[in-house]
């Protein structure tokens, strides 16, 4: 039976307008540190993706930063990561993410976080992983998105089941950030063992 053990989390670099957002990112952070699970994370130590990190460092957990060099400075780079990964760019970036994460968790954030949690979504429905994609609709955050994933159904250009609560689907939403770890914990127990080898695949 597959374990969960590395949780990608993609969010903000800024914190938000909602007081909410931070609350949930810190509150995640947390979690992921008393399940005994290690963060994966852009690497960055100001915003909602800094919360996280530091809220996994304080409650004792371990912290994977992943950043491209040209980002090293701008994103203030989170010095105290327990690993740290400079990578040449951006692709490298979000490579080497899917590669060590056995789920992955969209919080609030802006086009890069949409960006980056969208392409783990097609390759899953390309069918060249099942890893588990879950987003925190923090104060209804993803509502617009939830509604535009319709609008692409309706209209015939997402033919396939992938959003729900139904445990078989690799992307859902949930509403509380204490259903996040218990959601994935099922979601990869769930999974056929060499599901989380297939990153070959993608090269």
């Amino acid at each position: 039976m597959a374990e969960l053990r590395n949780v990608c989390v993609y969010c903000g670099s800024n914190r938000g307008t909602s007081p909410g957002y931070a609350a949930a990112a810190e509150d995640l952070g947390r979690q992921i540190a008393e399940a005994g699970l290690r963060l994966v994370y852009g690497g960055g130590s100001i915003g909602l993706m800094g919360i996280v990190a530091h809220a996994v460092l304080t409650h004792g957990g371990p912290v994977t930063g992943i950043i491209p060099q040209f980002l090293k400075d701008r994103e203030v780079m989170l010095q105290e990561v327990t690993d740290l990964i400079v990578t040449a760019d951006m692709h490298e970036r979000k490579r080497t993410m899917f590669e060590r994460a056995d789920a992955f968790v969209a919080l609030p954030g802006g086009i890069g976080t949409l960006e980056e949690v969208v392409e783990v979504m097609t390759w899953a429905q390309l069918e060249q992983h099942e890893k588990p994609i879950l987003f925190v609709n923090i104060d209804g955050f993803w509502n617009p998105l939830i509604a535009q994933f319709d609008v692409m159904t309706d209209t015939g250009f997402l033919h396939k089941d992938f959003l729900g609560d139904h445990p078989a689907l690799p992307a859902r939403f949930c509403n509380g950030i204490e259903d996040v770890i218990p959601t994935l914990q099922q979601a990869v127990a769930d999974l056929p063992q060499p599901a989380l080898d297939e990153s070959a695949k993608l090269m």
